[in-house]
């Protein structure tokens, strides 16, 4: 893809999150003229919070990337909380294997991060490697020409290149422009509120059994008031990320508003212990892919144009797991290799879903095709966490009284909240979706 004048460049890239980094840094190193655009006043400032970074994505970009990444607290405990009324159970697994082993130079599972400073660092990345970085630009529509995308508008400007990457996040304007699907499904996406809550470290150390350099994810749910979805914590340095997702269809029919159900969430006891002198100092709200393989679209791309990231529908949740931004920088770095390796607009296409193949994405996501059919359970958001609250009650109760057979009581407890045929029913649901 040579570059045959001033005027025109090899790749323009919509979007400075971290697939549209990941794409502009690997073009630019390669030597290609790349123009790397954010909406945003500056690359970060649109997004809301932290969130959780699997380190072998950027590793794949170039080895030992990670060191100079602005991470946060590695995760060495994965911690599951299912809530009730006023009580909680909690899983915690502790693994420091998942801190790395920095003698052999092997980079950590996963880190928190604070996105406002990954993107910006990440976009100051790829302008060091010389891509030229334009924040504060809207991109209104596409240029066609001959069946080819062959450049986007910008208000009154119109700028040209070989090869324009839409990572404009899950909605994406350019992918609606250029045809290949349509505005995102309520069904298909979630929508979380994300707050910020500043805490000294020794206190989020304290509360998380962590130390420094350490940190927490932990998921929770049983607090979305019965809509599908679930909640998630990430301790930082000096803050702690909150927020909940929930489904974005169900949420639309509530009468409840969103912003009030988290609230509640946060003065559940067992919630409000841990964030107890904090201060809040970021809150907002944002979309993100829900469904997993089944979402993404059928065309990834047309001559001379491809989607990545999140606008892309990239994104696995497991319940146990959110999985979003390691998958978006892969999928930029699939983008700018099939860049790198064609020159014809035609084979450009076909040869970015067989990098996605070789990286592993799609393998990655055809793994977890069915499980968010596991979200249909209804009872899994409301029921079945106050069932397993119940039950801890009654097992950990001394009242001087004579016990109830504990198998009987523990059947006692289960049939308050669910008949034996709604058992059965929602086991053989997860066993097919698993």
């Amino acid at each position: 893809m040579a570059n045959e004048n001033e005027d025109k460049f090899d790749a323009i890239v919509v979007g400075a999150g971290p697939a549209g980094s990941a794409c502009a840094y690997t073009l630019a190193k390669a030597g290609r003229n790349v123009l790397l655009l954010e909406r945003g006043n500056s690359a970060g400032s649109k997004n809301v919070s932290g969130g959780r970074l699997y380190t072998y994505a950027l590793e794949l970009v170039e080895e030992g990337l990670y060191q100079r990444a602005p991470l946060q607290r590695k995760i060495v405990r994965e911690q599951i909380m299912m809530l009730g009324a006023e009580s909680a159970m909690t899983v915690d697994y502790f693994n420091p294997a998942f801190g790395g082993n920095d003698a052999e130079k092997k980079a950590a599972q996963s880190y928190s991060v604070v996105r406002a400073s990954l993107d910006e660092w990440f976009a100051g990345e790829a302008e060091t490697a010389g891509a030229i970085l334009a924040s504060g630009q809207v991109v209104d529509g596409l240029i066609e020409e001959n069946g080819k995308i062959v450049g986007i508008k910008v208000g009154e400007d119109e700028m040209r290149a070989d090869l324009v990457v839409a990572a404009d996040g899950v909605n994406s304007l350019l992918g609606q422009k250029a045809g290949l699907f349509p505005d995102a499904s309520s069904h298909a996406v979630g929508v979380g509120v994300k707050e910020t809550i500043e805490l000294p470290d020794s206190v989020i150390n304290a509360r998380f059994g962590v130390t420094d350099a350490e940190g927490a994810a932990r998921v929770a749910i049983g607090c979305t008031d019965g809509i599908s979805g679930g909640a998630f914590m990430y301790t930082n340095k000096g803050s702690l990320s909150l927020g909940i997702v929930f489904n974005a269809d169900q949420a639309g029919k509530q009468k409840r508003h969103i912003q009030d159900i988290f609230q509640d969430f946060k003065m559940h006891p067992a919630i409000q212990a841990l964030i107890e002198g904090g201060t809040s100092v970021e809150y907002g709200a944002h979309l993100v892919p829900e469904n997993g393989y089944d979402s993404i679209p059928k065309r990834l791309y047309r001559d001379g144009f491809l989607v990545v990231g999140d606008a892309a529908q990239f994104g696995i949740n497991t319940g146990l797991i959110i999985r979003g931004m390691d998958l978006a920088i892969v999928s930029g770095l699939a983008a700018a290799k099939a860049a790198l390796k064609t020159t014809s607009p035609a084979d450009l296409g076909p040869e970015y879903m067989r990098q996605l193949d070789e990286l592993l994405l799609m393998a990655n996501q055809k793994a977890y095709r069915n499980f968010h059919h596991i979200f249909e359970i209804n009872r899994i958001f409301h029921g079945y966490p106050e069932l397993a609250n119940d039950a801890l009650q009654f097992l950990f109760t001394v009242d001087g009284k004579v016990p109830t057979p504990m198998l009987k009581g523990l059947l006692n407890t289960v049939r308050k909240h669910a008949s034996y045929g709604q058992l059965a029913a929602d086991g053989w649901k997860a066993f097919r979706a698993l």
